[in-house]
C-alpha cells in the first residue's frame, strides 16, 4: 500500500491517547501503564503513533517540511506495535501501518539517517545488518556437526539470524539449538555462509524493497533445498518469515515456520527431550515484540469501506483486524513452568501489552541511549517481580537487555529459552 491509502484513516485520529498507554483494563499499576517508550520518553504527543499519524497527514497534505526534528520524530520509535495494540481497543485505526508508511515516504524522498544508511549498505553488500562480511556468516557453526543445506536435503532448516551470525556471545546457544534438535532425531540443516538475512527489520526501518528481495531469495533457497520447516531462533526471522512474507504474498505454502521455543516444546510433548537436571531459579519472561504481537499472523482483506447514516464506519465485508492476541505468549512459558526446579513469576505487562526492549526500529543503531533507556525501564519491571534473571527467545532482546545491565548495574541475568532447557537436559552439552 501507500501512505496516501491510508488518508481517510489518519482523518479519524482523535487524539484520544490510548496509543501510549496498556488498555486500561489491562493496566496493572500505574507505575508500568505506559507501552510506549518514546512517549514517555520524549513527553510530547508527537512523540506518540498520534502524533506521528498527525505528522504523516501534514506531509501528505504539504504542510510541513522535512527537518532534522522531524526526521527524530519519524525514527525514535522501536516499531514495537504496542501502540497499535491499545489503539484497537478504543478505534481500530491502523496506526502501525500508517508508521511502516511514513518511514517508507522518508525513505523514498532520500530522509534516511546516517546510522541506518551504513547498515543498509552492509545489507546490499553482504547479505547482513551486522556490518559483518558474508564469508564470515558461517563461523558459528565451525566444528558442528550438521549438514550444510546448499551440498545436501534435510527436513529441517535451521535459520540462525543476523545477531547471531555476527555476535559471537550468541554462538554457544544457537549450536545449543543445533545439537538438540539433532540429538532429537530430527534430520537438521543449516544453510552456512549461503544464509542472508530475513529482510524484516529493513523493513521496518522503512526499506520495503530489501524484504521484497530477501522473501523471494529465501524461499527460494527454501524450495531448492526441499525443506519441510524453517526453525529461527531469532524473533526478527520468525515474524518476517511467518507474517511479512505473507503479507507481500510471498509466504511458501508447505513449509512450516516455527521459532525454536516452539519446535522445543513440540520435543517435549513427543518426549524427544526429556529434562532432568534442576535449574532452581525465579524466572520472568520478557515477551520479545516481533514473537509476540507482531508475530500474530497476518489477515488478507479486500473490501471497501462504507459510511452508515455518513457517520459510522463499516467495511464491505467485514474485515478482521489483528489485536496482537495470537502472538507465540504460552509457548515459552510452558517451557520455564517444565524447567525442573524453576518458578515462574510475572511482569506487569505481558503478551500482547509487553514493553518493548528498545533495540527495535533501528533505535538501538541510531539512538543507543534510547535503546539502553527503554531496557532499563524492562529491567526494573523485571526486578520488581523478585526474579534473579529475565528469560527471552529473541537475540536482539537479549543483547540490548544485557547493555542496559552493565549500563545501569543492574543484578539481573538474562537468559535464552535454548540456554535453559539446554541446562535441563539430562546429558549436559556444551
Amino acid at each position: 500500500m501507500s501512505l496516501e491509502a491510508y488518508e481517510q484513516l489518519m482523518m479519524r485520529d482523535n487524539r484520544c491517547g490510548y496509543c501510549k498507554v496498556v488498555p486500561h483494563a489491562m493496566t496493572k499499576s500505574i507505575e508500568h501503564e505506559w507501552v510506549c517508550p518514546s512517549a514517555k520518553r520524549f513527553n510530547f504527543h508527537a512523540f506518540s503513533a498520534g502524533g506521528r499519524t498527525i505528522v504523516a497527514l501534514s506531509l501528505l497534505r504539504g504542510r510541513l517540511d522535512y527537518t532534522d526534528g522531524l526526521l527524530d520524530i519519524v525514527y525514535k520509535c522501536q516499531m514495537d506495535g504496542g501502540c497499535d495494540v491499545s489503539c484497537k481497543v478504543n478505534r481500530d485505526l491502523e496506526p502501525y501501518e500508517v508508521m511502516l508508511e511514513l518511514r517508507t515516504k522518508l525513505v523514498e524522498d532520500g530522509q534516511v539517517l546516517p546510522e541506518h544508511m551504513m547498515h543498509i549498505d552492509g545489507l546490499r553488500k553482504e547479505d547482513n545488518m551486522m556490518l559483518g562480511k558474508k564469508t564470515d556468516r558461517g563461523k558459528w557453526a565451525e566444528g558442528l556437526d550438521v549438514k550444510i543445506l546448499t551440498r545436501e536435503k534435510a527436513d529441517v532448516l535451521y535459520h540462525a539470524g543476523c545477531r547471531t551470525c555476527y555476535d559471537e556471545s550468541h554462538w554457544p546457544t544457537a549450536r545449543r539449538a543445533v545439537t538438540l534438535l539433532r540429538d532429537a532425531g530430527i534430520d537438521v540443516g543449516i544453510m552456512g555462509n549461503e544464509e542472508t538475512c530475513c529482510g524484516g527489520r529493513a523493513y521496518e526501518w522503512g526499506y520495503q524493497a530489501e524484504l521484497k528481495k530477501y522473501a523471494e531469495h529465501n524461499t527460494e533457497a527454501w524450495k531448492s533445498a526441499g525443506v519441510k520447516q524453517v526453525v529461527t531462533s531469532c524473533a526478527c526471522g520468525y515474524q518476517a518469515f511467518k507474517v511479512l512474507y505473507d503479507k507481500i504474498g510471498l509466504r511458501q505454502e508447505g513449509i512450516e515456520v516455527l521459532h525454536i521455543s516452539q519446535y522445543i516444546e513440540r520435543l517435549l510433548q513427543d518426549g524427544k527431550l526429556k529434562l532432568k537436571n534442576k535449574v532452581p531459579m525465579k524466572l520472568t519472561y520478557h515477551d520479545p515484540c516481533h514473537l509476540g504481537r507482531l508475530a500474530e499472523p497476518w489477515v488478507h482483506w479486500e473490501g471497501k469501506e462504507v459510511k452508515i447514516l455518513g457517520q459510522f464506519i463499516s467495511y464491505d465485508p467485514p474485515k478482521e483486524f489483528r489485536r496482537g492476541a495470537k502472538g507465540v505468549y504460552e509457548t515459552p512459558r510452558n517451557i520455564i513452568k517444565a524447567l525442573p526446579g524453576a518458578s515462574l513469576v510475572e511482569m506487569d505487562r505481558i503478551k500482547e501489552y509487553a514493553l518493548c526492549c528498545g533495540a527495535g526500529g533501528g533505535v538501538k543503531e541510531a539512538y543507543g541511549d534510547f535503546a539502553l533507556w527503554t531496557a532499563d525501564a524492562r529491567l526494573r519491571e523485571a526486578k520488581s517481580t523478585g526474579a534473579e534473571a529475565i528469560a527471552t527467545a529473541c537475540p536482539h532482546c537479549a543483547h540490548n537487555l544485557e547493555d542496559a545491565i552493565k549500563e545501569y548495574g543492574h543484578d539481573l541475568k538474562v537468559c535464552n529459552i535454548v540456554d535453559l532447557v539446554d541446562e535441563a537436559l539430562q546429558v549436559r552439552r556444551r
